[in-house]
């Protein structure tokens, strides 16, 4: 297992935001953070380099100012400062590689509308050997809680219970590294852990072609996700399970389930950057983060 938490920061605001949340993940997993910065020269600097300056100092300030932001919130927290030249996705993809977890900023367009998650993002997703987690602008520690009661102080926020960690689960490939990655995470939070299971089936026949009766087939999707659960359960009997199997779209439930999740796991297969469909739609439409697990 990796050494560190990192994220990638390039002076946005949903980097900060994305170098927050993984500095509470550091913590809560007693690691350190790994805060990467990548530039590249070019014979004209961007407009956004301050003039008499150059491009390398202007990457140093970048990293800086991120690791300021991070201290002044985690003053404990050991911090390891990367500055790294060459293109973005090679940066943090190599980064991934001796990493826990890494953790990445995407513009959100509000509590109701999700992500807007950029080329380098996507790249990094369908490559990182470690999970990844989609942070959106504006994403707070409050946020991971459920809401506090009247009165409460700030600093009091992080005494409030965490929402439910939400994993779609797909009964027939379940992934240990994403289960295990899961329950985890529930138990690391100290929250329940929402196991959605979401189905559209095509009309179904006995092999008799007698019609398959509905509620026979749901029992039988509830029965094949209390299996697929049962030895995680044993391994985190701390941790506890609610289970939601419906005849829906995949997209359309997580995507719902997420508006009261502190993060929602989904997965994608290791040996191809294709991400599919469900974890491509999460990536865009979710309003908490997204956690991608690579798995077999």
């Amino acid at each position: 297992m990796g050494r560190f938490v990192t994220a990638g920061v390039d002076g946005s605001a949903e980097s900060l935001a994305a170098a927050q949340w993984a500095a509470r993940e550091a913590l809560r997993r007693g690691v350190p953070l790994r805060l990467v910065h990548a530039w590249r020269w070019h014979p004209h600097p961007a407009s956004s380099v301050p003039a008499g300056s150059t491009e390398r100092a202007a990457a140093e300030q970048v990293l800086s100012e991120a690791v300021g932001s991070v201290r002044a919130a985690h003053s404990g927290l050991r911090i390891d400062e990367r500055l790294v030249p060459g293109a973005p996705v090679t940066a943090l993809v190599s980064a991934a590689e001796t990493s826990q977890l890494l953790v990445l900023g995407s513009r959100g367009l509000g509590r109701l509308a999700g992500f807007v998650v950029g080329d380098v993002s996507q790249r990094v997703v369908a490559h990182s050997p470690c999970p990844v987690v989609l942070v959106r602008a504006g994403e707070t520690s409050a946020d991971e809680h459920l809401p506090a009661l009247h009165g409460i102080s700030p600093d009091e926020v992080s005494e409030t219970p965490y929402r439910d960690v939400v994993l779609g689960l797909d009964t027939e490939h379940p992934c240990d590294e994403l289960i295990e990655f899961a329950f985890g995470t529930a138990r690391g939070y100290g929250a329940p852990l929402h196991v959605l299971h979401a189905f559209r089936p095509a009309p179904p026949r006995a092999s008799d072609g007698t019609p398959f009766p509905g509620p026979e087939l749901l029992a039988d999707r509830e029965r094949a996700v209390v299996a697929a659960l049962r030895p995680w359960c044993a391994k985190f009997p701390e941790v506890p399970v609610v289970e939601s199997v419906s005849e829906e779209r995949a997209t359309g439930a997580l995507v719902h389930a997420a508006r009261a999740a502190s993060l929602v796991v989904v997965g994608r297969k290791a040996s191809s950057s294709h991400l599919g469909a469900v974890t491509h739609a999460l990536l865009h439409h979710a309003v908490c983060p997204v956690a991608v697990v690579p798995h077999q």
